[in-house]
């Protein structure tokens, strides 16, 4: 095997992604302190106890179905390649890269990482987790653009709320144009389209199976991940379902284009602009028991699980490597 030469771009994008993070949160952080600096700590107090117990528990079985849903996608992916690992080193491994991903930032580059370590040891070749990453990434994309188009095709007025870009007429025939075009990748599937082939890399139309699989589990994962808002908002202004997950596509999208580790005041900054009807400090109320649930819980347990996963494969290569022959 020929010597491969150090990529220049790699080493550069350490730095970059996290200088643009950083100013996503800074420039973030700024506009977010225009719309709250009305708003007391004792006011976001009081909105973090009138949360109710049952509202807390809604929550987190929330959480719950949206980190399955997660799962998920790496099962998709592994039947997609036609691989066979065992389910819940699946789900394990699916938990760990989302859960760290989402709070570090660049989720592309840091899920990659995790996945690499952990699908290489069982025997996945480096092609194949490249088609397992882009897949889950198309998967998250595909329940985007499906729930966005369906969301201004019954609430129009969503965009509106982000700004003047649209009139009613031209959001529904966005939210068509989004829907169609997942209409026509699913229509690909069942014409069989041929192999994609460029040099040595080649990439098989997802199988109606695996699409189908695609439509049901990237909406569920997102309608689950913005129902921990809505169950946390307050009824008193609250503008109803489609509106707060539209708002909350719009903030996870940001947040991830963004590279801010954990979408910090990008997040904040879009669901307090886009629910204007509602009380900030019970917006960020909602959004404090969001990343709590979401994002701090799951990273402290990935942590462990990454820990916990180096130790076995360093005991492993004490085991498997050769023990020296005692001179007589």
């Amino acid at each position: 095997m020929p010597d491969q030469k150090p990529d220049p771009s790699s080493g550069l994008s350490k730095y970059v992604w996290p200088v643009v993070g950083l100013a996503a949160v800074t420039f973030s952080a700024w506009l977010l302190y225009g719309e709250l600096r009305s708003m007391s700590a004792a006011d976001l107090w009081s909105s973090i106890q009138a949360i109710s117990l049952k509202d807390w528990v809604l929550a987190i079985l929330a959480t719950l179905v949206a980190y399955a849903a997660l799962a998920g996608y790496d099962h998709i992916a592994l039947l997609h390649l036609r691989r066979r690992v065992d389910w819940r080193f699946v789900t394990l491994c699916s938990f760990t890269t989302y859960a760290l991903s989402h709070n570090i930032g660049a989720s592309v580059l840091s899920g990659s990482v995790v996945r690499y370590r952990a699908y290489s040891s069982r025997g996945l070749t480096g092609p194949e987790i490249g088609v397992l990453i882009g897949l889950c990434s198309f998967t998250f994309a595909l329940g985007v653009v499906l729930l966005t188009g369906l969301v201004l095709i019954v609430e129009p007025e969503l965009m509106d709320r982000m700004g003047d870009f649209l009139p009613l007429k031209a959001s529904t025939l966005l939210g068509a144009v989004l829907v169609g075009a997942v209409v026509l990748y699913a229509a690909g599937s069942f014409l069989r389209l041929r192999t994609l082939e460029i040099g040595r890399l080649k990439l098989e139309y997802p199988r109606p199976g695996v699409v189908a699989r695609q439509l049901l589990i990237g909406p569920l994962e997102l309608v689950s991940a913005a129902a921990i808002l809505y169950f946390a908002l307050p009824e008193a202004g609250n503008p109803g379902f489609l509106i707060v997950l539209g708002v909350f596509l719009v903030s996870f999208s940001a947040a991830l284009l963004s590279h801010a580790p954990g979408g910090l005041g990008v997040i904040e900054l879009v669901m307090v602009v886009g629910l204007p009807e509602m009380a900030p400090e019970d917006v960020i109320a909602a959004l404090l028991l969001f990343r709590l649930l979401y994002l701090i819980i799951p990273f402290v347990c990935a942590l462990v699980v990454v820990v916990a996963f180096e130790r076995s494969r360093l005991v492993q290569r004490r085991q498997q490597s050769p023990r020296p022959v005692a001179r007589s």
